[in-house]
């Protein structure tokens, strides 16, 4: 079975670990790629990623927007959105669909 898991600073994820998500704390965007390359490997279908800790990681996003296994959804932090995940997002059905259908 696959699982799920969670990357933001320390402390901000607890209420996914309350949900049963495995959560991951990473100081800064190194140090979330270095997980997501991890976590990737292993048994994670979806990987949320705290949207502060993605603006620095742009070239491990890129290698599995992709691929089918895992999925990187981002997630606001603790500071809100930022709106990169909404930018993300956008892209992603764009390139599936072929036209801007979300007109953000």
């Amino acid at each position: 079975m696959y699982k799920i898991a969670v990357i933001d600073d320390a402390g901000s994820a607890l209420g996914f670990k309350a949900l049963g998500l495995d959560v991951f704390s990473a100081s800064g965007a190194a140090e979330a790629s270095s997980l997501v390359s991890r976590l990737a490997c292993g048994e994670y279908a979806i990987i949320y990623i705290a949207e502060h800790l993605a603006a620095g990681m742009a070239d491990t996003l890129d290698a599995y927007k992709d691929s089918l296994r895992p999925a990187i959804i981002l997630i606001p932090g603790r500071a809100g959105s930022t709106g990169l995940g909404m930018a993300t997002l956008k892209s992603a059905v764009e390139r599936a669909v072929g036209a801007d259908i979300l007109n953000t």
